[in-house]
């Protein structure tokens, strides 16, 4: 599969209104081929990772992938759908939009060949969802201008005076944000957890659209820290320059909640027009090659103790972390989306 070929989807998508539609010629095929059909995949992860394991999917069982990269405008997309499916696989970058739009029943359960290297607590009750790769809400820092030991060193601190216009902050409206701002409703009350958003909000000296801008922000010192996933801290180590970076993971003390994680998954939507490919990629992203993959690319960590992280990354078991169990991220994605907006730290960038 060539990058060509993704570009053409991509306009065909516009044309035809984001509906997927197929793009592949089939005229090279031999009268007794039997063809294997497509796959609509909609996307809220990074572009070339997803690219890159759907195109391995491709090659292996000749498959016609046909990705829809919305970011998150995915889950919106699928719910508007829901009368008239076009999706077959929804892949997240966040836990509780998989379980929001199980909720709404807009995934189907299935019992997946590999289900069991997932533990429960990263899997719908119906297996509809699973886990692949965690990722933990760290504080990223450009130790050219901040030391680790005048780091904050948890996520109160960033409400200072002290931290005014030093750090930046994504939109409202990111996935990891919504899973961070969630698990702090869940910790403090939806009261202190609003006052945190609104002085966070007047305190960061930008609000980017993504952690990749952050990280590139805080490598170029363009900003001391800012508040990302751990695996653009290690993203940014592998820079050619601007990689001095280190990374605090917060809320470590007695007492404290320990640092807020989340995960990145796979669903299969419900009523599909190609359920049974499908099943066939639950199936092979199950395979602990593409496990590995699935984590690897991006840099997070496996959620399969069976599959090492990369050399540098902390297991999730050598640091504190929060105990809200991910499940219910997705119960509460709505009403964090409201606070949110409420608190004026905007859903998107105007």
């Amino acid at each position: 599969m060539r990058r060509a070929k993704w570009w053409v989807l991509g306009v065909i998508l516009v044309l035809a209104g984001g509906l997927p539609v197929g793009c592949a010629d089939n005229s090279d095929r031999g009268a007794d081929t039997v063809d294997p059909g497509e796959l609509v995949v909609y996307s809220a992860r990074n572009e070339t990772f997803v690219d890159e394991l759907l195109q391995s999917f491709e090659e292996e069982t000749g498959i016609r992938v046909l990705p829809w990269h919305g970011g998150d405008a995915a889950v919106n997309k699928i719910k508007e759908e829901a009368s008239r499916v076009h999706g077959d696989v929804f892949i997240s970058n966040d836990i509780g939009a998989l379980e929001h739009l199980r909720i709404n029943g807009l995934l189907q359960g299935y019992e997946p060949a590999g289900i069991d290297t997932i533990d429960a607590r990263f899997r719908a009750q119906d297996n509809s969802w699973f886990a692949l790769s965690a990722r933990t809400r760290v504080l990223m820092y450009n130790k050219d201008m901040i030391s680790e030991e005048e780091m904050p060193r948890n996520i109160w601190d960033l409400t200072d005076p002290l931290w005014a216009g030093r750090f930046a902050i994504t939109r409202g409206g990111n996935g990891g944000m919504i899973g961070h701002v969630s698990a702090l409703r869940n910790q403090w009350g939806d009261e202190r957890t609003l006052q945190w958003l609104s002085a966070v909000r007047d305190n960061a000296g930008s609000i980017m659209q993504g952690h990749g801008d952050i990280r590139r922000a805080v490598g170029s010192g363009e900003f001391a820290f800012g508040l990302v996933n751990n695996y653009y801290f290690h993203q940014q180590l592998r820079e050619p320059t601007d990689n001095n970076v280190g990374v605090i993971y917060p809320d470590q003390g007695s007492g404290e909640m320990g640092a807020v994680i989340n995960a990145a998954g796979v669903g299969l939507i419900k009523d599909g027009p190609n359920t049974d490919n499908a099943r066939i990629f639950l199936e092979w992203i199950l395979r602990p090659e593409n496990q590995k993959a699935f984590s690897y690319r991006s840099l997070e960590v496996p959620v399969n103790p069976a599959i090492e992280a990369i050399d540098e990354a902390a297991s999730i078991a050598d640091y504190k972390v929060h105990d809200m169990p991910l499940s219910q991220l997705g119960q509460v994605w709505e009403d964090t989306r409201q606070l949110i907006e409420v608190s004026g730290l905007d859903l998107e960038l105007r």
